[in-house]
């Protein structure tokens, strides 16, 4: 129970750590619903969770796991917790400004069986839909299916169910990137030459999965009744990864904007062309 304890504490201190200026989206996992009952249905939404945080384009807030953590902090109420430090406060937000949504449609686990009637392994494949929900406007896109390979012949239903899944990792990944443009800031003007930005620094590196070479816009940002009107001024390419958290890019195009309206406090933002 303990390690179950400080398990949940580190999980939603962790969430609770991020700054709200993160310029990483907070993206959540329902749990997913079925058409089909099956005690493997939830390795669907495990599978999920890995490959959008293995993109390192999101803080990731497993929703399918919430009711445990919630349990914790309903626990941490108690008598035993009034004079710890290390209570989690009740009202923390784990907000999400993005709800991934699933269903699955198939979930299929078979035995394969021998002439003699033994089991000599197990295959399995599922198919599921996905979609995502803008929890602020409401939004939700269309829903995108997704089916896995028939899993090579496993030693259990479990390791066959995730043998099957790992066939989807590429699509699942393909899916998030372009459903889920990564966006950043120009911190810093590193260098100018004639009134133009000749280099700049960006918010994100390694941590966000950025690599030397990828290219991104640039854009201005005006508020239009009240919502968000995005017009490219420029674009810039990545030349040097400086850890974890900023990179080095050269100015390919729009350096005298770029520096005239950075120079001005205007926001700036910087997305990542997909090839």
């Amino acid at each position: 129970m303990r390690r179950f304890t400080f398990a949940i504490f580190c999980l939603v201190n962790s969430l609770i750590g991020y700054s709200q200026t993160d310029s990483k989206p907070v993206v959540g996992v329902a749990e997913f619903t079925k058409e089909v009952e099956s005690k493997y249905a939830s390795s669907v939404a495990e599978k999920v969770v890995q490959v959008v945080t293995n993109t390192k384009r999101f803080i990731v807030v497993d929703r399918t796991s919430y009711d445990k953590v919630k349990q914790e902090l309903e626990f941490q109420k108690s008598e035993a917790f009034l004079d710890s430090k290390n209570t989690v406060k009740q009202d923390a937000a784990l907000a999400a400004q993005y709800m991934i949504i699933g269903h699955i449609v198939k979930m299929s686990v078979y035995a394969m069986k021998n002439p003699d009637g033994s089991v000599n392994g197990y295959k399995a494949s599922t198919a599921f839909t996905l979609k995502v929900n803008d929890v602020e406007t409401g939004k939700t896109t269309e829903a995108e299916s997704f089916q896995t390979e028939v899993s090579p012949i496993m030693l259990s239903p479990e390791s066959a169910v995730n043998e099957a899944l790992k066939s989807i990792e590429p699509q699942l990944t393909s899916y998030f990137i372009k459903t889920f443009p990564l966006t950043t800031k120009i911190s810093k003007v590193l260098t100018s030459k004639k009134d133009a930005a000749t280099t700049v620094l960006i918010a994100g590196g390694k941590a966000f999965g950025f690599k030397e070479g990828d290219k991104l816009t640039v854009e201005k940002i005006e508020m239009i009744d009240g919502k968000p009107y995005p017009s490219q001024i420029g674009e810039i390419k990545i030349i040097k990864i400086a850890g974890d958290d900023f990179s080095e890019c050269s100015v390919s195009d729009g350096g005298k904007e770029i520096l005239s309206r950075f120079n001005a406090a205007e926001k700036l933002s910087c997305k990542l062309i997909i090839k």
